[in-house]
């Protein structure tokens, strides 16, 4: 609970040490750095070190991570990264324990919960989540297709409310990776293959999320993968051995730094190194995550960044989900050394916290023995603190659950949802279908029964309208069937059923474009086709047979062959021969 006591002088505080007086930390009325300089004096190493410790944790202590109670008064954590989001109201009441906890302890530290994206339509326990009632709008990759800074500002600004309400007051996001490897799973979290138009997106997201300054109205912005996730040797993802490597044989390393520049100029808080190794770059050959080169020398030194450096996730000790996985950690380049060895190497590179790590003993044993001095932890905790000061977390971290029940997913935020996932949508070629007889796929057909009669057969309809996925290659596992990698090209059969479909009626064919496709065979057959990067039935529909115009613009080239795809630089835009549509093609209405 918010409680409060009064100063002498009638100023009113919260005694977060439990002594009653009001300790300069306390005080709201001073300087940021000021009531730091207080707390980090008062701290422990052990305090100090837990800070450092950035855990996963469920809501309501379901599944099979540690309980609030252990991960907060038993080991003393104060960052946690949401692995799931409830309703609002419960999610709201979740925030409010987990403060309670944390006034609880001997310093009062607030905690600070964190989330990947979850306002669009994409679930990947790894990457995003849906749910929670949000404002659904489309993926970054659509936010990109508007082509607004002025919407995607005002959209972001939608996702800070939402979040705040709830008590999520970091976003593990932006991603600033360029889109220039079209094989790549992750581009749907990007701002597209254009680096301008990336930069234009990235700041207004970082605007609209946190203002023009860090304050309490702000949700901390936590951009990645620096110094750029694009360019994944042929494609294939850093959570996996396969994409343990950054590769740059167009000499482009530079050329992925031009969205991180535009995120710096906006004021992100805090930002996070890739898993993989920039190979052959100038830099050492190990991940990003434990690279003095990238994060010390490029980032602190030749950027200035002096905001926290959180690690990705479970990079140094992997992930067990009791009873039902382990996964490995992603310690591309180091795998030989030792944990101990791991967590030396990530502090002497310049990180602050441990992304997905929960056990503060592992920074404790670093400087008992003698590897990282208690003056470098100091510096790491005094930008988390900085942070948490910022946010206005030890004035009131505390949020109104009735608030957030009618903030989140009000009639106007889905409306704006809406209204982006519409100006998302990109009109690629052909015209939209008409007809009172309907076949479709991929739709709700409930949905779709109050735009005209549904039909079982295409052959009996006037009109079809098709939702379909990106190609990609299914892959075995826990996780990497989430991840949606291999050939952009339709397998010939699934081709064939698409093209009996076209051939039998006239089709409206709208490609879920999570990254590029090779849909060369379908377009000169489709009646109409349309890009889509997450969006309602409704919105696709309404596109399909001609009651909205698709304005958007595509935020990638659309190859015209795997042979293309494959023959191009993974680091350099623009680099696949002949594209069947050009980045920024919409078609002429």
């Amino acid at each position: 609970m918010l409680t409060t006591l009064r100063h002498h002088d009638g100023t009113p505080f919260r005694d977060l040490n439990h002594n009653g007086t009001m300790e300069p930390y306390e005080d709201r009325r001073l300087p940021v750095e000021e009531r730091v300089d207080d707390l980090l004096g008062r701290m422990t190493l052990a305090e100090k070190a837990a800070l450092m410790c950035h855990a996963r944790m469920l809501p309501g202590d379901q599944g099979p991570f540690p309980s609030g109670a252990a991960l907060i008064g038993d080991r003393g954590l104060t960052a946690f990264a949401m692995m799931a989001v409830p309703d609002a109201r419960t999610m709201a009441e979740w925030n409010n324990h987990v403060q309670d906890l944390a006034a609880a302890e001997r310093l009062g530290i607030p905690a600070t919960l964190a989330s990947d994206p979850r306002h669009g339509f994409t679930t990947n326990p790894a990457t995003s989540f849906t749910g929670g009632g949000f404002s659904a709008g489309p993926e970054p990759i659509g936010l990109a297709a508007t082509d607004d800074p002025a919407l995607v500002e005002e959209y972001a600004a939608l996702i800070g409310r939402e979040l705040r309400a709830v008590g999520i007051r970091l976003a593990i996001h932006p991603m600033a990776d360029l889109a220039t490897e079209p094989r790549w799973a992750r581009i749907s979290g990007t701002f597209g293959e254009d680096a301008d138009r990336a930069s234009r997106m990235i700041a207004a997201y970082i605007r609209g999320l946190q203002g023009e300054r860090l304050g309490p109205d702000s949700v901390a912005c936590m951009t990645k993968h620096f110094p750029g996730g694009g360019p994944q040797e042929g494609g294939e993802d850093s959570h996996f051995t396969a994409g343990r490597r950054l590769v740059y044989p167009g000499g482009a390393f530079e050329h992925h730094l031009r969205p991180f520049e535009a995120a710096f100029a906006a004021g992100t808080a805090q930002i996070m190194p890739a898993y993989a190794i920039p190979s052959k770059a100038g830099v050492s050959e190990v991940g990003a995550n434990f690279n003095r080169d990238v994060i010390t020398g490029l980032l602190r030194g030749r950027y200035g960044f002096d905001g926290v450096v959180c690690t990705d996730f479970n990079a140094i000790t992997g992930m067990e989900v009791p009873g039902i996985v382990t996964l490995p950690p992603r310690n591309w380049g180091v795998e030989q050394l030792s944990v101990a060895e791991q967590v030396v190497l990530t502090l002497d590179a310049g990180a602050d916290q441990l992304g997905g790590e929960s056990d503060p003993e592992l920074i404790l044993a670093a400087v008992r023995s003698g590897a990282v001095s208690e003056e470098r932890i100091d510096r790491s905790a005094r930008r988390i603190l900085r942070d948490k000061f910022r946010l206005g977390l030890f004035d009131d971290p505390y949020v109104d659950p009735d608030a957030a029940a009618e903030t989140v997913g009000t009639p106007a935020g889905r409306a704006l949802g809406r209204r982006v996932q519409q100006r998302s949508l990109v009109h690629l070629a052909g015209q939209p279908v008409t007809g009172p007889r309907l076949y479709v796929e991929g739709i709700d057909p409930a949905t779709a029964a109050s735009y005209g009669t549904l039909v079982d057969r295409p052959e009996d309809a006037d009109a079809a309208v098709i939702r379909i996925a990106a190609p990609y290659e299914p892959r075995e596992g826990f996780l990497e069937p989430f991840f949606h990698s291999g050939s952009l090209e339709y397998p010939p059969a699934e081709a064939d059923r698409l093209l009996a479909i076209a051939a039998a009626t006239p089709t409206a064919f709208a490609v879920h474009l999570d990254r590029p496709a090779v849909l060369t065979p379908l377009a000169p057959h489709a009646a109409l086709l349309i890009g889509e990067f997450g969006a309602s039935d409704e919105v696709v529909l309404d596109a399909a047979l001609g009651r909205t115009e698709p304005p958007g613009v595509l935020p990638f080239d659309l190859p015209s062959s795997m042979a293309a795809v494959e023959a191009a630089r993974e680091d350099v835009p623009f680099d696949t021969r002949e594209p069947l549509f050009r980045c920024g093609h919409r078609a002429p209405r």
